[in-house]
């Protein structure tokens, strides 16, 4: 028998927390958390790699309502950030809503008796409102690579990092320069045989401004919370003017390109390998990825850059694109994630039990990121187009949560039986979006990237101010959505029993 909560949310993240203690703050629990990891943190508690840290500065990448004047370093390490995550699950009183190791299997819409089925590892579930907290790097990506079952040695993916295997001494293949590799290859350099680093194209590197908080400074951040609010005002500030550069005149980032090539120019000598360093687009086309130690690390004895992609796996070794091979005891996938293909819309039935990856047809699109068309009670968090690649997500992640408070708020005080976007609000919002992209440098940059859904539209970055983002997500527009009152029935429209108390 199925187990029933007015609303459910899919993830234990930051969003789902964020969501969470912003119902509570409402006096609304009848809700729950279904978490499929073994506890909440997300992405965070994911990524566990070596080196693996925040690039967003620490101040800045955490909850409004929750500084932490704690944080040992101005960008934390993903442990302090998985911490500081559990630490707000039971300081916000979401520990008894949370339901672990539940991974979503399956959710349609049911029309006739307005709720959604859930369908979990563990059981089923029905609820009036279904919330995607799932975030876009959550599912690793496997590149397509002929061979890559047949491999002998170890393989694994930088988000599922395997702390047991012992690099020491080995020959590896990391496959991949992206955030993820700037960060664990420096890490892991000193301790194999030989390190072939695969690099399909040059990223852009930036000088890293990191370093150690000092216990005065936190001392001080404790005692005067408005020192801290100031930092975070001031790291906010400085991320938010690259939006001058990336969306409204990107010949301006010409500025910060020439601050990347001669962070190159004092760390590598040899002119033929800064040669292979050197990316072909501008920058913001790609992630700006900020580092002191990636240069060093490839310049290292046993550390050789190919600078090609990689075409095929056999059994002990790879092969690159020029038809070179190498042997190899382990392979590491710094491949990403499935973002604009997003794993959850393969799981989602709406109206007519149509499922969402078939509504968005390889180009997703949402309502402020959140809401979709045909898909009553359902909302998602990080969804098409709410993403940055310049500043915070957890402050896209607290507008975000207003606007579905709003939503779910709005539903329960009218006693309707669904909320839905309205198909023309949801079109005049994504018509700006295309506009607005078009002249930005992730589409005028020169670059591929994973920004692009199936055809071909960046379908991940948010192209404008975030605060405008967040007043166009927190001001309740009544006329976005469509209210409808429950249907008339003979039977009661909740067919399950209460929530469970497990």
């Amino acid at each position: 028998m199925a187990s029933h909560a007015q609303v459910l949310i899919v993830g234990a993240g930051f969003s789902g927390i964020s969501l969470g203690r912003a119902l509570r703050e409402s006096k609304f629990t009848d809700f729950r958390i279904l978490e499929r990891g073994s506890d909440a943190g997300g992405v965070w508690r994911s990524n566990t790699y070596p080196g693996c840290r925040c690039d967003v500065p620490s101040h800045l990448y955490s909850f409004s309502f929750a500084p932490n004047p704690d944080w040992t370093s101005t960008y934390s390490p993903q442990p302090e950030i998985q911490d500081y995550l559990r630490r707000c699950l039971d300081r916000f009183g979401l520990r008894p809503h949370l339901r672990t190791a539940v991974e979503v299997e399956d959710a349609r819409w049911d029309e006739d008796a307005q709720l959604w089925h859930v369908t979990t590892n563990t059981g089923t579930w029905t609820a009036q409102v279904l919330v995607s907290a799932v975030g876009p790097l959550t599912e690793p990506k496997l590149p397509d690579v002929p061979g890559i079952d047949r491999f002998k040695g170890t393989i694994m993916h930088s988000a599922r990092w395997d702390h047991a295997h012992d690099l020491t001494g080995e020959r590896v293949a990391s496959i991949g320069t992206g955030a993820s590799a700037i960060q664990y290859v420096p890490e892991i350099a000193d301790r194999t045989g030989k390190l072939f680093v695969f690099q399909r194209s040059a990223p852009w590197i930036t000088p890293h401004n990191k370093r150690l908080i000092t216990d005065a400074e936190r001392a001080r951040f404790r005692a005067r919370p408005l020192r801290q609010k100031i930092e975070r005002g001031k790291a906010y500030v400085s991320k938010e003017l690259l939006v001058l550069g990336f969306a409204k005149r990107p010949r301006l980032m010409g500025l910060l390109q020439t601050v990347a090539r001669k962070h190159m120019e004092r760390q590598v000598k040899d002119p033929a390998l800064r040669r292979s360093l050197t990316p072909d687009f501008t920058l913001g086309c790609k992630r700006i990825v900020p580092s002191n130690t990636w240069y060093p690390a490839l310049q290292k004895p046993g550390v050789e850059i190919v600078p090609q992609a990689l075409r095929e796996i056999r059994e002990h070794s790879v092969i690159d694109a020029a038809g070179v091979e190498r042997e190899v005891d382990t392979i590491i996938f710094a491949t990403g994630f499935h973002v604009t293909d997003i794993p959850i819309a393969d799981k989602i039935r709406g109206r007519d039990g149509e499922l969402l990856s078939d509504a968005w047809a390889g180009s997703p699109r949402a309502y402020l990121g959140v809401s979709v068309p045909r898909f009553p009670n359902f909302f998602m968090f990080l969804g098409p187009n709410s993403g940055l690649g310049h500043s915070s997500m957890v402050y896209m992640i607290e507008a975000q949560t207003a606007h579905v408070k709003n939503a779910i708020r709005a539903l329960d005080v009218s006693g309707s039986a669904t909320i839905e976007v309205d198909q023309q609000a949801h079109d005049r919002y994504n018509t700006e979006l295309d506009r607005k992209l078009a002249t930005t440098v992730w589409e005028t940059g020169g670059c591929q990237t994973f920004y692009r859904d199936a055809n071909g539209r960046n379908a991940t970055l948010y192209p404008d101010w975030t605060f405008t983002f967040r007043r166009n997500a927190t001001r309740w527009k009544p006329d976005a959505y469509h209210l409808t009152p429950p249907a008339p029935r003979s039977q009661p429209r909740q067919p399950t029993t209460t929530a469970d108390a497990s």
